[in-house]
């Protein structure tokens, strides 16, 4: 379709304003100014705010966000609450919540859901890594800003705003700042996202860009096509901290938003900022919006040209800059972390978690750049205090966020320390360090790509020492690694991380089990009605057959819960046939599987009778999984999130986010809390209701289960305790529950803890088999219940003592057959040979061979014992692998001084095969 838009707006008649063509770019834009023959954005035009504010007054971060929201309130827009910066909170298509129309996608701007108030406002905080490596060097670039944003969601019913009022509003609130009219251009230019396009306004002032106006009013199809939608909105951005920046007129966007920390940042590392020629930050921040960076390579470029305007040496300029940049970076990164935390995101090496970690380590290393004797956890805390006058939720989360980041620094430094063998073992194999190499390291051993080049570094300061002490060398060993750790390293690892798609089935908590798939043609097939939400106590229905296909019978109306939510399918009979499975489409029909559908036609009425048992478990599992869920919660923190669940008839489990393991007394009081919750008699209500009330009322912590699409939600509300948008089947009262009993717990992958537990009768059982084992042991042993542990203890010392005692007899075992088979060896070619039988286990015929070896370097020992157990060890000077020695020889393997395996032949055979091979 012809993409056409009118660029000419209401205000820009009423004002004057003039379309020009930038001679620079050759983008057309609107300006007041007459004379201007550029488009005023960098580029084209250097910043001019810089050394003097453009606004009426000089504004901190908390008052740019509280102007910007009272401005357009006052304008007829609804204030509404920052979402999660994690977007994983409501919507799995995402990571991070990167902009503010993220907020609405995708089932407001589908069109699904109304907003929850037309037109709106809001100032969401945003992360985005794509730049990461950019932050405090180009001086504007940030891993976490806030979008300011008004949105209209326009219909032809209900039609708020377009293009006129939107710039109508960016200018008056530009002015309102005290803004010059005449300094402000609005760039013509185009807008694609999502799967979403339209026209927009790029809008600037002193060569800075502060807003983005969107008019997003196109679908763009796979092939490319553009197709008008029926829902047109107006999405805005607005950059609060350029907005900052702009008002105090600081060199960099740092100092403006993050002045008091910057300075006791600066402070701490005994950097003065008197003894540094303003000109530098200046000139530095000024060509980095003039040269339109888009990788980090570019900024060496940059250095270059700041160094030759000051007539500097570039590398002492990178000296004066490179601390001060640090610096940036950790001011920034530290408030990125206090949002991605206190919103409950824990570290780990997947999805969001791997962003959060990444975000750590690589501020844990500027730390140690600069020298800074505050810790990390020191500076983030600044960070929430200044953060909760607007943001006072962040603060409730301090003492999660403190132990995670002791955690996470913990974790860190035991990842250097075990981080040099693999390097090392690299290095052994190849004569470079690639990039592959280094995100490889980064992501399975976690280790940075800066300590990588430290590492290597020390090892070929180590080959040329050792080359040149030994003059014998002749070459070998003497090998230079090569390695280079590109500037946009982490970039890259995030951009790869950020688009990773969602293992939905884990998402959503889903049953692991494999599903049936049924792919069968029922367009003529009315939606099932599911009985089982109405009354989950029926037992039995007469319901209509209204299709069979092979072994899949489609009935009018069904007691039997269909697979999903985590929650295992139910069973029973239909009629007198055997249940296998039972599904649902994304129509609504559910499709019984079973044994055979002999006697069973289309059109029959016959009874479908639950296994009832089988549904009470499954029911008491799955209220427990909240009751859980909840409990967990209040143990462990506020950040607890479901990532899985998997509820069956016997026992049930829960994957919970936690940044660590989870104690055994973490485990009694989550049990004692969870059991109280059924002795308290809870009722457990059900009820439907619209996405936006539900948001509204219970918050995002609803999605727990997963991702719910649609409008209509059913919500399960056990009161006090837990909320969730949730499918499955329960319990209507918590007593019914009965006792719950946590199994076991294991960590499933880093970040994720997994609970195993049971509910009513089956706990009874589990209990009991408890007793049978922990009886039995006592009997065994010969002492009663209570005194177990303390007889057990005394038996692991005394076996511990035994174990020396058989350990030096061993050794001297092996002392002695040396001293029988040392006149043994033969000479064969350069090596001393023995090929002997030896009773004893491996253990002995290891510290036999070790002691044969330790005195003759160039000797060869291969022992057999009764058991066809071989070994073959051999001194430091043997160049023959005795891995290999053994493959030819025997069945087994090893390393080049020392293997094992199994030997059929007798001993006589084995020496002469062993003969041969030298």
């Amino acid at each position: 379709m012809e993409i056409k838009h009118d660029y000419n707006v209401q205000l820009f008649k009423e004002k004057g304003f003039i379309r020009k063509q930038c001679k620079e770019c050759n983008q057309y834009f609107w300006t007041l100014d007459p004379k201007r023959e550029t488009c005023g954005d960098s580029p084209c035009d250097e910043y001019s705010f810089i050394g003097s504010s453009i606004t009426n007054k000089e504004y901190t971060y908390n008052e740019m966000v509280k102007e910007f929201l009272n401005f357009f309130d006052k304008n007829g827009h609804t204030p509404i609450k920052r979402y999660p910066v994690s977007a994983r909170r409501w919507r799995d298509d995402i990571l991070l919540t990167i902009a503010s129309i993220a907020v609405f996608q995708p089932w407001v701007t589908k069109g699904i859901v109304k907003p929850v108030a037309n037109p709106l406002v809001i100032a969401q905080p945003c992360i985005r890594l794509n730049d990461i490596d950019n932050v405090g060097r180009t001086g504007r670039h940030m891993t976490c800003f806030t979008m300011g944003g008004h949105h209209a969601f326009n219909t032809d019913e209900d039609f708020k705003y377009w293009t006129d009022r939107t710039v109508e509003l960016c200018y008056n609130f530009f002015t309102n700042l005290g803004i010059d009219g005449s300094s402000i251009t609005f760039i013509e230019s185009w807008w694609e996202g999502g799967g979403n396009a339209g026209p927009c306004y790029e809008v600037i002032t002193h060569g800075v860009e502060l807003a983005t106006l969107v008019f997003m009013q196109y679908e763009k199809t796979e092939q490319g096509d553009y197709i008008e939608m029926p829902l047109k909105i107006v999405d805005t951005g607005y950059g609060l901290e350029r907005f900052v920046w702009a008002s105090k007129g600081t060199p960099t966007v740092y100092e403006a938003v993050f002045g008091d920390i910057i300075g006791k940042l600066m402070d701490d590392a005994n950097i003065n900022m008197n003894d540094i020629d303003p000109k530098i930050l200046a000139e530095s921040a000024t060509l980095a919006g003039l040269m339109d960076i888009e990788n980090v390579g570019d900024l060496r470029i940059l250095r270059q040209k700041v160094a030759e305007k000051l007539n500097l040496d570039v590398n002492e300029l990178d000296s004066i800059l490179s601390p001060i940049e640090n610096i940036y970076a950790i001011a920034d990164h530290t408030r990125c972390l206090a949002f991605m935390l206190g919103d409950g995101i824990v570290p780990s090496n997947v999805k969001d978690g791997y962003l959060a970690r990444l975000l750590v380590r690589k501020t844990l290393r500027y730390i140690k750049n600069v020298g800074l004797s505050l810790s990390l956890k020191d500076i983030v805390a600044m960070q929430l205090e200044n953060l909760k006058e607007i943001y006072p939720e962040l603060m409730d989360m301090k003492e999660y966020i403190m132990d995670v980041l002791e955690e996470e620094e913990h974790k860190y430094i035991q990842t250097i320390n075990k981080g040099k063998g693999a390097v090392e073992r690299i290095a052994k194999s190849k004569d470079e360090i690639t990039l592959d190499d280094l995100i490889e390291l980064y992501d399975s051993k976690g280790l940075p790509p800066e300590v990588v080049r430290d590492i290597v570094e020390e090892i070929n300061k180590k080959g040329s020492k050792n080359n040149k002490n030994n003059k014998n060398n002749k070459g070998k060993g003497n090998k230079t690694i090569k390695i280079t750790v590109p500037d946009n390293f982490y970039t890259i690892v995030a951009e790869r991380h950020e688009e990773k798609k969602e293992d939905s089935k884990s998402e959503k908590g889903e049953n692991t089990a494999e599903k049936s798939t049924i792919s069968i043609n029922l367009d003529d097939i009315p939606e099932t009605e599911l009985l089982f939400y109405s009354n989950p106590y029926q037992k039995e229905v007469e319901a209509k057959i209204l299709k069979i296909i092979g072994n899949v019978v489609i009935l009018d109306k069904t007691v039997f819960y269909p697979e999903g939510g985590g929650q295992k399918y139910d069973i029973g009979l239909i009629g007198n046939k055997k249940i296998i499975s039972v599904q649902k489409n994304n129509n609504g029909i559910v499709c019984h599987t079973v044994e055979n559908t002999d006697g069973l036609n289309e059109g029959d009425t016959i009874i479908a009778k639950l296994n009832w048992e089988n549904r009470l478990n499954l029911m008491r599992n799955h209220t427990a999984t909240h009751i859980i869920n909840a409990a967990a919660s209040k143990v462990l923190g506020k950040h607890i999130w479901q990532t899985g669940s998997n509820v069956e008839s016997n026992k049930a489990r829960l994957d919970i986010t936690h940044y660590k393991r989870i104690t055994r007394e973490e485990i009694k009081e989550i049990e004692k809390i969870a059991n109280q919750i059924v002795l308290d008699a809870i009722p457990v209500k059900s009820t439907v209701m619209g996405r936006n009330e539900a948001e509204q009322k219970y918050g995002f912590k609803i999605y727990q289960g997963g991702v719910v699409p649609g409008n209509v939600l059913r919500i399960l509300d056990i009161e006090g305790v837990d909320v969730e948008a949730c499918g499955g089947t329960h319990c209507q009262n918590t007593s019914e529950v009965g006792y719950i009993k946590i199994l076991k717990t294991e960590r499933i992958q880093d970040g994720v803890e997994r609970l195993e537990y049971t509910s009513g009768i089956n706990s009874v059982n589990e209990v009991s088999q408890m007793e049978d084992i922990l009886l039995n042991a006592s009997s065994i042993v010969g002492v009663p219940c209570e005194n177990l542990p303390k007889t057990v203890n005394r038996f692991f010392e005394e076996w511990k003592e035994q174990k020396k005692i058989i350990e030096e007899l061993h050794k001297k075992i092996g002392e002695l057959e040396k001293r029988n088979l040392n006149d043994k060896f033969e000479k064969v070619g350069k090596y001393d040979l023995l090929v002997e039988k030896v009773e004893g286990a491996p253990k002995e015929l290891m510290s036999i061979a070790d002691n044969l070896v330790n005195e003759k370097d160039n000797s060869i020992v291969v022992l057999l014992n009764n058991s066809g157990y071989i070994l073959c060890k051999c001194g430091e000077k043997v160049e023959i692998k005795m891995g290999e020695l053994l493959r030819k020889i025997a069945k087994g393997g090893g390393k080049d001084k020392m293997a094992q395996g199994k030997c059929a032949d007798d001993i006589e055979t084995l020496k002469n095969k062993v003969v041969s091979e030298l």
